[in-house]
C-alpha cells in the first residue's frame, strides 16, 4: 500500500503536469512492450512497435525491468520540458546518484558489464544511453505521439477543471478507484508498504498513456514528489476536452487559460484552474492581453484578469455587446 500524506499547504501546491513526459512514457511503454497480458487498447501498438524497438531494447531493457525498481535518474523532472531537456538531465546525473541507483537496481537484477561503467559516469556510456533514448522515442513513441498527447490532454483538462470548480480534494476523488482519497491521506495499491510525507511541497500528478493499473512514484523522497497515474480514456460529458476550435489556433494550454477566464480571476487562481505553473499562467496571460483577448488590472499585490468582448466572442462564438 502507498500512503501519501497531505497537509493544507500540500493541497494548495498540488497540480497536474502540463504535457506528456517523454521519459516517463519511455519507461512505461517499454514495460508494456514486454507485457504478455492482453489489452485491446495496446495490443495493436505492441505488434507494430516491438520490431522497431529491438535495437534499443538491448540497452534500455536492463535499466527498466518490467517489475520492481528502476532508477529515478531515468525520469528526471526536466523531462517535463521535452525529450532533449530530459536527456540532458539524464546525462548530467551526479556520479553519486548513478552509483547509488544502479547499485539498487543490481541488487535484484542481473546487469550487463557496461552498467558498471554507467554507474561510474563514463561519458561514452552515458551518451550511448542518451542515443538509445532518442532512437526509442523516434521509432516507438513518435508515431503514436499524437494519440498519446490527446489522451493525456483530455485527462489533464478533466482533472484541472474539477480542481478549478470544486477544489483539490474533489479533484483527488476523481482518481478512484486507482487512488482513494481518505483525508488527509491518498491511498493506492502498491507492491510494497510505503508512506510518503509531502512536507509542504505538494504533489505533481503526471498522467500517462502507458501507465496501467498501479500508479508509480519516485523512490528518492529528497526529489520533488511525483505520482504517475493512468490517463483516463473517457470523461463525464460536462468535463470534456478543450474546445476543438481553439486548441489548433492557440495551442491546448493557451486555450485552457482562455477558457479558465470565463470567470475573472487572479494569476494564481488562473494557474490553478488551467493546471499550469504560476510563471506559465503569467506568460500566457501576457500573450492573450497583447492580442486583445483579455484585460488585466493590478490591485495591490495581485493581477486580476478578465475576458474582453473579443476574447468572449472567440471563446463562445457569441458576439458580446
Amino acid at each position: 500500500m502507498l500512503r501519501i500524506h497531505f497537509s493544507a499547504g500540500d493541497l494548495a501546491r498540488t497540480r497536474i503536469a502540463e504535457q506528456p513526459d517523454p521519459l516517463w512514457e519511455t519507461v512505461l511503454s517499454l514495460h508494456q512492450l514486454r507485457e504478455r497480458r492482453r489489452e485491446p487498447v495496446l495490443d495493436g501498438w505492441r505488434r507494430r512497435r516491438s520490431a522497431r524497438a529491438a535495437r534499443t531494447l538491448r540497452i534500455l531493457s536492463p535499466l527498466m525491468p518490467p517489475r520492481g525498481y528502476f532508477p529515478d535518474f531515468l525520469t528526471p523532472a526536466e523531462g517535463s520540458g521535452g525529450l532533449e531537456c530530459g536527456i540532458d538531465a539524464v546525462l548530467s546525473t551526479p556520479r553519486s546518484q548513478l552509483r547509488t541507483e544502479v547499485g539498487l537496481l543490481a541488487s535484484d537484477n542481473p546487469l550487463p558489464p557496461w552498467a558498471r561503467r554507467l554507474a561510474e559516469g563514463e561519458v561514452s556510456t552515458l551518451h550511448r544511453l542518451g542515443q538509445a533514448l532518442r532512437e526509442y522515442h523516434a521509432s516507438v513513441l513518435e508515431p503514436a505521439w499524437r494519440d498519446i498527447s490527446s489522451r493525456i490532454e483530455g485527462d489533464r483538462r478533466y482533472r484541472t477543471e474539477t480542481q478549478c470548480r470544486l477544489g483539490t480534494e474533489e479533484m483527488l476523488r476523481t482518481f478512484a478507484p486507482v487512488l482513494r482519497w481518505q483525508p488527509p491521506v491518498l491511498l493506492a495499491d502498491y507492491p510494497v508498504e510505503r508512506d510518503v510525507q509531502l512536507a509542504g511541497r505538494g504533489l505533481l500528478f503526471v498522467p500517462s498513456y502507458f501507465c496501467r493499473r498501479t500508479p508509480v512514484a519516485l523512490l528518492d523522497e529528497n526529489l520533488w514528489p511525483v505520482l504517475v497515474y493512468p490517463a483516463r480514456l473517457r470523461y463525464p460529458e460536462a468535463l470534456a476536452t478543450p474546445d476543438a476550435r481553439l486548441a489548433p489556433l492557440l495551442g491546448h494550454t493557451r486555450a485552457a487559460v482562455l477558457e479558465a477566464l470565463q470567470v475573472p480571476c487572479t494569476t494564481s487562481e488562473l494557474a490553478r484552474c488551467a493546471g499550469v505553473s504560476l510563471s506559465s499562467a503569467s506568460e500566457h496571460a501576457s500573450v492573450l492581453r497583447r492580442a486583445g483577448l483579455i484585460a488585466s488590472t493590478r490591485e495591490r499585490h495581485h493581477m486580476h484578469h478578465t475576458l474582453t468582448q473579443l476574447g468572449s466572442h472567440l471563446l463562445t462564438g457569441v458576439l458580446v455587446g
